[in-house]
């Protein structure tokens, strides 16, 4: 076993991108179901009779469905092959597509939603992982900006997708039309996906599992209901639940020996300060692409389909810069990327504040251009500057804990942004006008966490020496 896993990861080495290039495709498929279902929630909205705080469960249930599969990624790397995983994941996203694809109602397009999201759950970490099974360490950032690529092109193309799909025909083709490319990847999976490190039999953690579950669910919870009538006492509640679970699982996280992942990669500074920019900037990408479509379908009156479009250029640009992007911090270090992309993103955010309703759909689409290129940019370097300084038996745990913190963080950028759109209530002004001051308090959100951002770098590249 042991000679023939060194055979395939030799001959992985020598063409690493053919190895992850199907895995990658596959976590392509799941996200762009997912940014595609975004121009769709007006029309959700219409036909299941639902408000947007509800609507917006069909994205936010997604990731945190990822994300609670993310949490066991070190685990399953660690107890399962990689054929293994990769074979589930594309049935997980096939089962999913049916069962979306025939909903008679919204709560079954919510679990549907919930086990497709099994696919970007298990493939997302995968392809990380083999990618530090087989690129050396100073290739790192080039290769996982080639990676990224493919997966980052699909926000680029979901929107548009989705918003034409909903204007010629139905969200439900949205399904039908990836059901026979997923099956052609599987296919291509099960001859190209090899193992290129030896499973071990592990006994997981269902405990920590289950209290760190409990702790994500009930934090989303409590930010969904803000703005409701009485919201209050239940949102006290639901934290003081979040935060005790998240406590606890930091107290029998001392004393488990038992498989999910350690957390003592969080005493290292290079990573906690790489992380923490990481997922506030997934925070804020997930919940502008989550906004900015239904921003200009409101406040606009633009057609989904104009909606869809108003993300491409900024997403195609953060999909094709991806080896650009980590080639820089390959060649340069990490200030070059991390301080420009910073300052990129920042700079859009706050003229959007400021201009608020006076903004065009062309000049939304600009200043999206221009954030999504400086978000690409600091985003991917976050993790792999963080990854390139940790020891190697640290890494697949960090892998997790990054992918943990990207699903989650979006999870929450979707459910605290739609509650900042609609939470403005001011009697004399219109609906319209409510969303755009609601939307104004979003982006002011963004621009402090960018700010932020700039603080945690510093420490990062003091960590870092």
């Amino acid at each position: 076993m042991d000679s023939t896993v060194n055979e395939q990861n030799e001959n992985a080495q020598k063409h690493p991108f053919l190895v992850i290039t199907v895995v990658a495709f596959m976590t392509f498929m799941g996200v762009l179901t997912e940014t595609s279902m975004n121009v769709t929630f007006p029309t959700l909205m219409d036909q299941f009779n639902i408000s947007l705080p509800t609507v917006q469960w069909v994205t936010t249930g997604y990731l945190l469905m990822v994300a609670l599969l993310t949490i066991t990624s070190a685990f399953l790397k660690r107890r399962f092959t990689n054929k293994q995983l990769f074979v589930s994941a594309a049935l997980l996203f096939i089962a999913g597509d049916v069962m979306c694809g025939l909903a008679p109602n919204y709560w079954t397009l919510l679990v549907g939603r919930l086990v497709q999201a099994g696919c970007v759950g298990l493939t997302g970490p995968l392809m990380n992982n083999i990618i530090l099974d087989v690129v050396p360490a100073h290739k790192l950032g080039t290769y996982m900006g080639m990676a990224n690529l493919i997966v980052l092109v699909a926000p680029a193309l979901g929107p548009m997708f989705g918003g034409a799909v909903v204007s010629f025909a139905s969200w439900r083709m949205i399904f039908w039309i990836t059901v026979p490319i997923t099956l052609v990847l599987l296919l291509l999976g099960i001859f190209i996906i090899k193992q290129y490190t030896p499973t071990e039999h592990y006994e997981f953690d269902w405990l920590r599992f289950g209290v760190l579950a409990l702790a994500m669910i009930t934090l989303l919870m409590g930010f969904n209901i803000v703005g409701q009538r009485g919201f209050l006492v239940k949102f006290i509640c639901y934290m003081v639940v979040s935060a005790a679970s998240f406590c606890l699982f930091g107290w029998l996280s001392k004393s488990s020996h038992k498989a999910l992942f350690k957390l003592s990669v969080f005493k290292r500074p290079v990573f906690l300060f790489s992380f923490l920019p990481y997922v506030f900037l997934q925070y804020s990408n997930i919940g502008l692409n989550f906004m900015l479509p239904s921003y200009v379908q409101i406040v606009n009156s633009a057609s989904a389909f104009i909606a869809g479009l108003i993300l491409l250029p900024g997403s195609v640009l953060n999909g094709l810069g991806q080896p650009i992007y980590g080639w820089m911090l390959d060649r340069f270090g990490g200030k070059l990327p991390l301080y420009l992309g910073n300052s990129l993103f920042l700079v859009p955010i706050v003229i959007m504040m400021v201009m608020g309703q006076q903004m065009s759909v062309l000049v939304i689409t600009i200043l999206y251009t221009v954030y999504a290129t400086g978000r690409s940019m600091a985003f991917g370097n976050s993790m792999a500057y963080g990854l390139k300084h940790l020891p190697k038996d640290e890494q697949k745990d960090a892998n997790a804990i990054y992918g943990t913190g990207n699903m989650l963080a979006g999870s929450l950028g979707t459910t605290v942004i739609a509650t900042m759109m609609t939470s403005v209530h001011i009697y004399t002004l219109s609906y319209v006008q409510n969303i755009v001051v609601g939307s104004r308090l979003a982006f002011g959100m963004l621009a402090l966490l960018g700010l932020v951002n700039f603080f945690l770098f510093r420490k990062l590249f003091k960590s870092g020496k």
